[in-house]
């Protein structure tokens, strides 16, 4: 009888192929090559670069400019009613303009905006990453599964053509009844289906795994046992704690709020006075008879200060505070709903946990009985081909679910991280 294999609390698995794809580098593999993540990454970029754009309101402004024309005139007439002749006029105007912005309450939050929207946008990759991550976990040990469900159904088979064999054989000796042998047949008629249909999940799984990582050759290449054991918070507890201070979705709710109150601000400074400071020096060079050259600076403040714009600031400012308040509102549901999830995800871990061990025992005494009835059966102390196939199939139930229970119990304990917001690169040490 074919030897069970069965997952430890180390999730200590049994080994690849020489050219077995580790659950490291898959997990690299798809951090690094990812669309949707460098996608984000370059979102980051655009943050910084807008955070540069605002900084540059508190620098002056330089302005140079320059104008040459050229014109003829044959004849004018001077003050004394005279005529002079001019026949050729080409001046030339070159300027200077610096300006100061001196008071923009406006500019600040603006800056501060930006400078928030910085943080919210690796808050966002980081999000991001963890969907991802925890993509390809499920991809990963979803291929893995769909390879043991595969070799389960094809030992199955084989295993009910070797009991038609016997069958045939004892009704030709008058031991057995033309019943025994379709029971035989029917069962294997089925385990034929479930093989097709294992067969089909199989390259389902592949597919995914290819969409969500990257190119696999071989769908037994991955190493079941490289999937290391994660380091968990002792207690949901702590493990709510922890996640007040990592969860990105609550990071980004707190962020957006920062923001809404910095756009308040920057309503609220529309009817706030501004003022500006600004120097200009022209020089022009002109050839007609009455000069030729000359400079003049001109030194500007202005000051403004809106009283009235048809109530546009005003109603500007109630949209932000209600946007303002909108986001707080979020932000409180965001802090329920993370204790919420992250108490979920420590359920659900600590029950795949008890049903791994319950699913264990369930296959160890599948084990033990179907080796006893197919030793009675062999040596036709009574037992039926009704006794065999019925314990076969309850041998084969139990296989397939603790491939199942292994899987579950994987993802609840990666599910708890992603809750807390620590399935990332760093803490999985795969950057």
């Amino acid at each position: 009888m074919k030897k069970i294999l069965t997952l430890t609390v180390a999730l200590l698995f049994f080994c690849g192929n020489v050219y077995a794809e580790s659950f490291t580098s898959a997990l690299k593999k798809a951090y690094k090559n990812n669309s949707e993540l460098n996608a984000e990454r370059e979102n980051i970029n655009v943050s910084e670069e807008e955070l540069k754009v605002s900084r540059s309101d508190y620098l002056p402004s330089v302005t140079l400019s320059g104008s040459k024309s050229q014109q003829e005139t044959n004849k004018l007439t001077n003050q004394s009613g005279g005529d002079a002749a001019i026949t050729d006029v080409d001046p030339t105007t070159k300027s200077l303009t610096v300006t100061q912005t001196l008071i923009d309450f406006g500019r600040g939050a603006e800056y501060e905006k930006k400078t928030i929207g910085i943080d919210l946008a690796k808050a966002k990759l980081l999000k991001k990453e963890q969907d991802i991550l925890f993509k390809s976990i499920e991809a990963y040990t979803g291929l893995i599964v769909a390879n043991e469900k595969l070799n389960i159904n094809r030992d199955n088979v084989n295993l009910l053509e070797r009991q038609v064999e016997s069958d045939q054989i004892k009704l030709e000796r008058g031991q057995s009844t033309l019943s025994d042998v379709a029971q035989s047949e029917s069962s294997l008629a089925g385990a034929q289906a479930k093989l097709i249909q294992a067969e089909n999940d199989l390259l389902t799984s592949k597919l995914n795994y290819e969409n969500v990582i990257g190119p696999l050759s071989d769908p037994k290449s991955l190493e079941k046992k490289s999937i290391f054991d994660v380091n968990l918070p002792i207690d949901l507890n702590s493990a709510i704690n922890k996640s007040k201070l990592s969860n990105p979705d609550l990071i980004i709710a707190q962020l957006e709020y920062e923001q809404s109150k910095k756009d308040t601000y920057s309503a609220k400074s529309d009817l706030a006075p501004s003022a500006t400071l600004s120097l200009d020096r022209t020089y022009t060079e002109d050839l007609s008879s009455t000069y030729n050259e000359r400079e003049r600076d001109t030194i500007t403040a202005t000051v403004s200060w809106p009283f009235y714009a048809g109530g546009k600031n005003l109603a500007s400012i109630r949209k932000n505070q209600s946007l303002e308040l909108r986001k707080k509102l979020l932000l409180d549901d965001m802090i329920k709903k993370n204790e919420t999830s992250v108490a979920s995800a420590w359920s659900s871990y600590q029950s795949n946990k008890s049903l791994l061990n319950s699913v264990q025992s369930q296959v160890r005494a599948a084990e033990i009985a179907n080796e006893g009835i197919t030793a009675e059966y062999n040596s036709g102390s009574g037992r039926t081909t009704l006794d065999v196939i019925q314990s076969n199939t309850l041998l084969l139930d139990a296989q397939i679910s603790l491939a199942d229970s292994e899987r579950n119990y994987i993802l609840s304990q990666f599910n708890l991280l992603k809750s807390i917001g620590l399935l990332n690169s760093d803490y999985l040490k795969i950057n």
